[in-house]
């Protein structure tokens, strides 16, 4: 399946078409093999967590972006389950608060932004801003940008300077040790329509719906355009998009979790390792702890 799925990387090398993709891929495996190798996975990234902890070098930084009832939510719970909490973080991106409107569009996901050593999910992201907000231009009009008063002035070129400060952003996050890893969960529209009136027909899953669900579905081929344009826009080498078959959530879960872990495998983490010195204190402080009565 690893190899397979290589082929789901986009990297800004050739243009990416959602039409071209499939969401009901499944790399040969059934839901029962995908629950064990799962599992293995998980305890593969709980491993790695403890040395990127340890190393102190590294901080891993993991966004997830899709149309609503894509499994974001059940994609983190599943693939995050084995991580000690100590050493990760979730944000779940909401819209903007009157503080956040007033700094850049950057500046409410930088303050969230993981410490060496530790794993960063968001829930939505930055890339907030080139989807939602282009199915949506009056909602740029909230951030009160000068030159920006009126809907009609956000144009191409205000669009090309949103993706360049992303792309920027980006590399200066991996710059500084950041591993940035995108996932884009490719959900069916078919597959939403099922899955929104699963929530609707199930009382506990109720308030997971809502009628303006209803009515950004309407707008799902502008949504597919906006997400199109932001892979190709945003898709480098250091910071590549992963696109991920959603419609069967137990691959998708079990796509993620490979991936984030031969990811953190490529960074050749190591315990570290103490000096002469350092290894003397030690053996004194075990001498001592053994001379106690």
């Amino acid at each position: 399946m690893k190899n397979e799925f290589k082929g789901l990387i986009v990297q800004g090398d050739k243009k990416f078409s959602i039409k071209n993709t499939k969401t009901d891929f499944t790399g040969g495996y059934n839901k029962e093999k995908a629950k064990d190798a799962l599992v293995n996975a998980k305890i593969e990234i709980s491993h790695l967590q403890e040395k990127l902890y340890a190393a102190n070098k590294y901080s891993v930084l993991i966004l997830f972006q899709a149309m609503d009832a894509a499994g974001k939510d059940s994609a983190i719970a599943h693939v995050m389950s084995g991580l000690n909490p100590q050493g990760c973080q979730v944000f779940s991106f909401k819209v903007p608060t009157s503080e956040e409107y007033d700094h850049d569009f950057l500046w409410r996901h930088t303050k969230a932004l993981p410490e060496r050593g530790r794993i960063g999910i968001h829930n939505r992201s930055h890339y907030e801003n080139v989807l939602v907000c282009k199915v949506h231009p009056e909602y740029i009009l909230s951030e009160n940008l000068p030159g920006y008063e009126d809907v009609k002035n956000i144009n191409k070129q205000f669009w090309k300077q949103r993706y360049e400060s992303i792309r920027n952003f980006e590399e200066h996050l991996t710059a500084n040790g950041t591993v940035i890893l995108k996932f884009f969960l490719n959900v069916s529209r078919d597959e939403q329509k099922k899955r929104f009136i699963e929530r609707i027909d199930d009382p506990t899953k109720n308030w997971k719906f809502s009628s303006g669900d209803i009515k950004e579905r309407a707008l799902w081929d502008d949504y597919m355009q906006a997400y199109e344009d932001a892979i190709n826009e945003t898709s480098t080498k250091h910071a590549p998009w992963h696109i991920i078959p959603a419609d069967k959530k137990w691959f998708a879960r079990l796509a993620i979790s490979e991936i984030i872990a031969d990811k953190m495998k490529s960074l050749n983490l190591k315990f570290p390792v103490l000096d002469d010195e350092e290894q003397g204190k030690l053996n004194e402080s075990k001498l001592t702890l053994l001379g106690e009565d």
